[in-house]
């Protein structure tokens, strides 16, 4: 939290919602009390409804708001100050020259990712949970990251495994992919390799890969070079 205040002080997070013209001068709607309520109160828990969000700010906030009047600022001027708030961390937390990768080789940079959807349970004979008396879908998306769209959506119930989504075949040349552990088989990454694509992943904890080359030097006569 406390890194979190140093990155968005209450002063520029009035400034900039001014310039935009998220508020009036009279500032009826405290700005810093809507936001942090917004990231820990909101968008971060499981039941997100806007009433909901309503109640958390004014348990927070000096002076409540209405439902009439906090609803009417759901705008998208809001939206964008929540974008630039957005990009305002990026830039500050970046750290440009902590990797010296040239991704310019590769034709472009793809991510791997699912997430589940909790669906109505009445849904559950086409989309089977992890649990009785529920319904879930998996949702997997192939994203380019160069390129800033979505290549591939697949849809499936809840039990069907991350890796299963994702298909190997000669798109996967000269691009990068990435992944988390759901993906992570050798098979799969031979045949990334067998279409010319390439891939960064995290080890599994039982994992003895060989080092073949030397791409970095780390600095201590101890460290190891990869």
């Amino acid at each position: 939290m406390r890194r979190l205040t140093t990155l968005f002080p209450s002063e520029f997070l009035e400034e900039h919602a001014e310039e935009l013209g998220v508020v009036e001068r009279d500032r009826k709607l405290q700005i810093p009390a809507f936001v942090w309520t917004f990231v820990f109160g909101f968008a971060a828990g499981e039941s997100r409804t806007l009433a909901g969000f309503r109640r958390s700010y004014n348990s927070t906030a000096d002076e409540t708001i209405s439902p009439s009047g906090f609803y009417q600022r759901l705008t998208p001027t809001l939206a964008k100050y929540l974008r630039d708030l957005v990009e305002h961390g990026l830039d500050e937390v970046a750290v440009p020259d902590a990797v010296d990768a040239d991704v310019d080789r590769f034709r472009d940079v793809m991510i791997a990712d699912g997430t589940v959807l909790r669906l109505h349970e009445f849904l559950s004979d086409q989309f089977e949970a992890r649990h009785e008396e529920q319904a879930g879908a998996k949702l997997h998306l192939l994203h380019n990251a160069t390129e800033q769209t979505i290549e591939r959506i697949d849809t499936a119930d809840e039990k069907a495994h991350d890796s299963t989504l994702f298909k190997t075949g000669p798109w996967l040349e000269n691009r990068l992919m990435l992944f988390d552990l759901a993906y992570f088989k050798y098979r799969r990454f031979a045949l990334i390799d067998e279409n010319d694509g390439y891939f960064v992943s995290r080890l599994k904890q039982n994992a003895n890969p060989v080092i073949t080359a030397e791409l970095r030097e780390w600095r201590g006569s101890g460290s190891q070079k990869i």
